[in-house]
């Protein structure tokens, strides 16, 4: 945390932010491209004098802060302006079916209005700025279509969580299965959370065909990087609001294996958890990981 500005000034600072890390980040290797990356080469107080020289004035202190979701919010909600939202749940991101015809009908009853259909960083879709005339038509299709929108319709905890990069057959780097395999793997793992009781726990699980990790799998309380054709590196220990990477728990594994080494700890998680406890937390508090304190460890192979 390099200080606090006003929230009419977050453009200004993100942009300052953006133009400090394009000028002086490492961008000749992936590994080490990132903004935290830079602030860790040049330190926290270089990159807020930069940060404020691009400004043209001072950050305040830095305050006092607790994230407690990094997930998306689901059906509507009303905004001061008088205008309404309601996210939905589009599986890892694939629009079709009935989902997509109901998006392209929605687009034409919203066009002309500044209404937006707006895609997350979690792979799901956000309809924003629908004028109240039109909120009751756009429900009407979404129930018309089955499309999930509330937390109650939006199947299990470890489905809402789910993310997965495109891999094979569209990207050329994958070496194993990502956004077409997560469902199935989900669904045999819902069969076990929905016998330990945990069917609507949040758990956010995500999957990458290859190590350029573009399903962020390092951020998931269960991650997965594809080795070969169904063969997965199996991580866990990510904490579910993304400040914590998580750890490598197993070596090219397979569907069985996974399911196999999962079902046990889903079982003691249920059973052993202190109150409020996420997962991934709950994976570094009774030892199955050790914790990963900074993200330059993360391609090492801790004692687990």
């Amino acid at each position: 945390v390099i200080g606090f500005c006003k929230p009419s000034d977050s453009k200004l600072v993100a942009e300052a932010v953006l133009t400090v890390q394009r000028d002086f980040g490492d961008r000749t290797g992936r590994k080490h491209a990132r903004v935290k990356y830079t602030v860790e080469d040049y330190g926290k107080d270089w990159f807020r004098e930069q940060v404020e020289d691009r400004l043209g004035f001072k950050l305040e202190a830095e305050r006092p802060y607790k994230f407690e979701s990094r997930g998306d919010l689901y059906d509507w909600v009303k905004t001061e302006d008088g205008l309404w939202h309601c996210g939905l749940h589009v599986p890892i991101g694939r629009v079709k079916g009935p989902t997509r015809t109901a998006l392209r009908n929605i687009a034409e009853l919203l066009r002309g209005t500044g209404a937006a259909l707006r895609m997350t960083c979690n792979q799901q879709v956000l309809l924003s700025e629908v004028p109240e005339s039109k909120k009751a038509m756009v429900q009407k299709l979404l129930t018309d279509f089955g499309v999930s929108h509330t937390k109650e319709h939006t199947v299990s905890g470890l489905r809402r969580n789910m993310i997965a990069c495109v891999a094979m057959p569209t990207c050329p780097l994958a070496f194993a299965e990502a956004e077409r395999y997560l469902p199935t793997l989900v669904e045999r793992l819902e069969v076990v959370t929905e016998r330990c009781g945990l069917r609507d726990d949040d758990i956010a699980i995500r999957m990458t065909g290859c190590p350029n990790s573009c399903g962020r799998p390092s951020l998931g309380e269960i991650g997965f990087i594809g080795k070969a054709p169904g063969t997965y590196n199996m991580y866990m220990g990510g904490d579910f609001v993304g400040q914590r990477l998580n750890t490598l728990y197993a070596e090219s594994v397979t569907e069985d294996q996974i399911i196999a080494m999962l079902t046990p700890i889903l079982q003691r998680y249920a059973g052993e958890r202190q109150k409020k406890e996420r997962f991934g937390d709950f994976c570094v508090r009774v030892g199955l990981v050790k914790p990963m304190t900074a993200g330059r460890y993360w391609w090492s192979l801790p004692n687990v």
